[in-house]
């Protein structure tokens, strides 16, 4: 399938997803958006990728954030959609079955800080500048900002940065804990293509478990939580992957997964 606003290529069992609209600083329109759901979908399909890595054309934005002229437009009644379906390609990130790595490149602003944070993992480059901005123009994030930022660094930080609408630079985070890795800006798309390959290395089957068992089990009691890794882990026991993990360790050899 072609599309206008992203662009879409797989090798060695990483997808990358690049969203391609450099004038717009890769800001998200509505177009933009089912484009990126579309290749979500095609993702979740191909059973050949194991990691997607999702990044910004140019050098200034991994993406600046919604966009503002189609946002300028909204009302109330058009505004919700338009805000569900953010929440939507977002949900469809955390949900892929599949590890994502955002490799932030430049400015990740409103909708795209909230897009990379539907990410399992974030490697910024030295030059990143993440934020959300969206109280300086009279609304608030609308793409699950206000949700997943106190996830990541806590209720206090999370707080001070949506009500300052302060930036955070790269260092500060990976030292806040909101991105993993800090690259040159030279090397970024290297370093988390490394990230992926290494992840790739892994069985898929257990890597989807333990993303389920962190997503789903950091969200009730420790109890409750343990019950759920056991049922996970039981799952990867019972699997051919195991079999073939723990032969491929007695034999001294690269383990070939298939994911089942």
């Amino acid at each position: 399938m072609g599309y206008e606003n992203v662009r879409y290529s797989i090798e060695n069992n990483i997808a990358i997803l690049t969203v391609d609209r450099p004038k717009a600083l890769n800001a998200l329109d509505a177009q933009t958006i089912r484009e990126i759901r579309s290749v979500l979908g095609e993702v979740k399909e191909n059973e050949a990728v194991r990691v997607l890595v999702i990044t910004g054309s140019g050098e200034k934005a991994f993406v600046a954030g919604a966009d503002i002229v189609e946002i300028n437009k909204l009302g109330l009644k058009e505004g919700y959609d338009f805000l569900r379906a953010g929440h939507q390609m977002n949900r469809d990130i955390e949900t892929l079955g599949k590890p994502t790595i955002a490799a932030i490149n430049g400015l990740a602003l409103g909708g795209g800080c909230e897009l990379a944070m539907s990410c399992t993992l974030r490697v910024v480059s030295e030059k990143a500048m993440l934020g959300l901005p969206e109280l300086g123009l009279g609304v608030i994030p609308g793409y699950g900002g206000t949700q997943r930022l106190p996830r990541l660094i806590g209720k206090g930080p999370a707080l001070w940065y949506l009500l300052t609408g302060d930036m955070i630079d790269a260092a500060k985070a990976v030292d806040l804990g909101l991105a993993n890795l800090m690259a040159k800006p030279e090397e970024l798309m290297e370093k988390a293509l490394a990230v992926a390959g290494k992840i790739a290395s892994k069985a898929p089957l257990a890597v989807k478990m333990a993303i389920c068992a962190v997503n789903y089990g950091t969200g009730v009691d420790l109890e409750t939580g343990i019950v759920l890794e056991s049922a996970l882990a039981n799952v990867t026991i019972a699997s051919a992957d195991k079999k073939e993990g723990i032969a491929a360790f007695l034999e001294k050899r690269k383990p070939a997964y298939k994911g089942e």
